[in-house]
């Protein structure tokens, strides 16, 4: 699959032929604090397929310089996220496998008067800092004399200051326009247990400082990220100049991937987890790429989808809708066609033989020819949907009501009869007649009829739950009120469990199996609920589409 033409490509394209680099080395470097998201997605299509274009290599490496946030768990998820959506890595790296390096590089900043150890507390960083219009002001410890300063960060290294007490800072410029220069905090106390390296350490590295050499190190030639970190490029390329790296990484920035109606933040996701609004990083409502996969969503379907978003600097809202014709697209020659009724009404058809049932053929895939015919059972006793039939229809309704004539797919005519209702007056059963002649196949013309109904027969039917959801968040982009959280704008409607039936051949399906039940759209066996006495369907994606490419 080879990504169009863009701006990193043509600037790895011409690195090669200028000699600047005789390969390409990419990495795809996640904090695990949690699950990988659609929008991460998009960040390993475009590292793993460049670097594969042009004959190089993408390193995974996480970026663990916080054990109070990350967790083995979040590793482990990553690593098969990876896998699932198609792509290898060269080498499995660990920002905690260069703690000691990075440790000696900031003993090089001390020692070149580029770094000191300063005892403000968090909130009196944040106010010495400034703001974009005014300058920052300098701390009282900023001139500590650099033999004060290696004495007081090995004593941080030691364990002899509690967390919070001291930072080690680079000393650039407080009065930069870029704020990240004015003497950001490198190194921080954490009395916490490292999911890698264990006790070992209690001061650990800051994201902006350890990023940087973790390149380095590795010998990236080109550091992809989204055009958030643009402000930090500069700090990005003193750390390296100024830790004397042996090699100088790029930093090169394109547009983060933004969809509508899906939340993109990892901490708002956790939020969402932990507060059990949803059943996991799983859920099928989640934009995590665990979240897709349960949901029946294919890695091709992604990677067609972030070829098709193509690699700039612009990071509009892409309509979701996007997404879901992209899983249209690969589905409809994969799936098997079958029929499901997710709300039921019975049918008895009173001039069919009692006790008989016959096996009528319909195609696995009519878009797919070479996928077959399956069987499916036919009997005095069906199930339709309770919305294909009503008393008292209104013009231009086509299925069932009393006196008209539907198709059954794959079957016959039937015309309804008599409408039996309960005590409160609620439609429980119909009783209609069919045509033998009509049967589908046979070719028959003598009349027509507007509407065709899917069903299933009713003796042999497998019960089912089927899972259709909704949107998460009711409208992530709409201002919130005051006084109201992230959490007051869950749609409460995002899932709907409702019980039905399905064609007893599907008795033997197994989870991430995927089928178009007929008018309802695509579905995927979930593999957490799905037990061998009742299968649970989650819909990917219902058939119409509104989005046009």
């Amino acid at each position: 699959m080879e990504i169009g033409s863009n701006f990193i490509k043509n600037i790895m394209k011409e690195d090669l032929e200028t000699g600047k680099h005789d390969t390409v080395i990419t990495r795809f470097p996640p904090e695990p604090n949690g699950y990988l998201h659609i929008g991460h997605a998009k960040s390993i299509f475009i590292n793993f397929g460049l670097a594969d274009e042009f004959g190089g290599k993408t390193n995974l490496r996480f970026d663990d310089t916080n054990p109070l946030k990350e967790d083995i768990e979040y590793v482990n998820s990553i690593k098969e996220d990876v896998e699932w959506l198609g792509y290898e890595w060269e080498n499995l790296l660990f920002a905690s496998d260069y703690f000691e390096e990075m440790y000696e590089r900031a003993v090089l900043l001390i020692k070149k008067g580029l770094a000191y150890v300063d005892d403000l507390s968090a909130d009196e960083i944040r106010e010495y800092r400034g703001t974009l219009t005014e300058p920052g002001k300098e701390s009282p410890y900023r001139t500590r004399s650099i033999e004060e300063n290696l004495q007081l960060f090995e004593a941080m290294r030691n364990g002899e200051f509690g967390n919070g007490e001291k930072v080690l800072r680079a000393k650039i410029d407080m009065a930069s326009p870029n704020i990240n220069l004015r003497d950001p905090v490198i190194y921080r106390i954490a009395h916490a247990t490292h999911h890698n390296t264990g006790d070992k350490w209690c001061i650990y590295p800051m994201y902006a400082f350890a990023h940087p050499l973790e390149d380095a190190i590795e010998g990236v030639t080109h550091s992809l990220c989204t055009t958030e970190f643009e402000d930090q490029r500069p700090l990005y390329d003193w750390v390296v100049r100024e830790c004397e790296m042996e090699t100088t990484p790029q930093q090169i920035e394109f547009g983060r991937l933004n969809i509508t109606n899906t939340v993109m933040s990892k901490r708002k996701l956790k939020l969402l987890v932990d507060e059990k609004f949803v059943d996991g990083w799983d859920d099928p409502r989640m934009p995590t790429i665990s979240g897709l996969r349960r949901k029946g969503v294919t890695p091709e379907a992604i990677r067609n989808f972030c070829m098709e978003l193509g690699i700039s600097k612009g990071s509009g809202a892409v309509d979701s809708a996007m997404l879901d014709h992209f899983v249209r697209e690969d589905l409809k020659l994969k799936a098997p066609r079958t029929m499901g009724v997710l709300n039921p009404l019975k049918v008895v058809i009173t001039n069919y033989p009692e006790g008989q049932v016959e096996m009528l053929d319909a195609e696995i895939n009519p878009e797919n020819p070479e996928m077959g015919i399956r069987q499916i059972p036919f009997s005095r006793e069906i199930y339709i949907e309770q919305e294909d039939f009503m008393e008292n229809p209104p013009k231009k309704y086509f299925r069932l009501f009393p006196g008209n004539e539907v198709r059954l797919k794959h079957a016959y005519f039937i015309k309804c009869e008599e409408v039996i209702k309960d005590e409160e007056g609620n439609v429980i059963e119909l009783r209609c007649t069919y045509d033998q002649e009509t049967k589908s196949g046979t070719g028959f013309t003598g009349r027509k009829v507007k509407g065709t109904l899917h069903w299933v027969e009713a003796t042999q039917a497998i019960p089912a739950e089927f899972r259709l959801f909704e949107p998460l968040i009711s409208d992530e982009d709409e201002e919130m009120e005051e006084g109201k959280t992230f959490l007051d704008y869950v749609n409460p409607n995002s899932l709907e469990v409702i019980q039905g039936f399905i064609e007893p051949n599907m008795k033997d399906v197994k989870p991430q199996d995927k089928f178009q039940f007929f008018r309802h759209g695509y579905f995927n066996v979930d593999p957490k609920y799905t037990t061998a006495e009742k299968p649970v369907f989650n819909r990917i994606v219902s058939l119409k589409s509104s989005f046009k490419l």
